[in-house]
C-alpha cells in the first residue's frame, strides 16, 4: 500500500506534535557525541521524549493507520532506536513491563 493524502496529513501533524514537545532538541541530545546509549535512562527528558514520540508513530503503523513505507522514507527509526533502545530495555527490566516501547522496537527492526 502506498502512502495516501491522509497519511501525508498525519505525518505533518506528527511533525507538529514533535516540534511542540521538543523533539528537535531531544534528538539533538541523543545524537550528540557525548551521549552514551549504554548509560541513558528513562529519567532523561530527551530520552523520554524520543521514546514516547516514536512509540506513537510506531503504534499508528502497527495498527495500519500510517503507511510503514512512508515512515521509513521519512524517519531513521533504526538509528534512533539504537540510541534510546538500551534505556527502553532497562526500563522494561526495572518495571517488569515487557511490552514497554515494543512498537518502536519492532518498527526499528523492520527498517534494518
Amino acid at each position: 500500500m502506498a502512502g495516501s493524502r491522509e497519511d501525508a496529513k498525519l505525518v505533518v501533524e506528527l511533525a507538529k506534535l514533535g516540534a511542540m514537545s521538543g523533539l528537535g532538541d531531544a534528538a539533538g541530545a541523543i545524537f550528540a557525541d557525548d551521549f552514551d546509549p549504554e548509560k541513558a535512562e528513562l529519567s532523561d527528558p530527551a530520552v523520554r521524549t524520543v521514546l514516547g514520540w516514536n512509540e506513537t508513530v510506531a503504534t499508528l503503523v502497527k495498527n495500519n493507520l500510517l503507511d510503514r513505507k512512508l515512515v521509513y522514507d521519512w524517519l531513521w527509526v533504526a538509528g534512533t532506536w539504537d540510541r534510546v533502545g538500551p534505556a527502553a530495555k532497562r526500563a522494561r527490566e526495572a518495571t517488569g513491563v515487557a511490552y514497554l516501547y515494543e512498537n518502536f522496537e519492532e518498527l526499528a527492526e523492520g527498517q534494518r
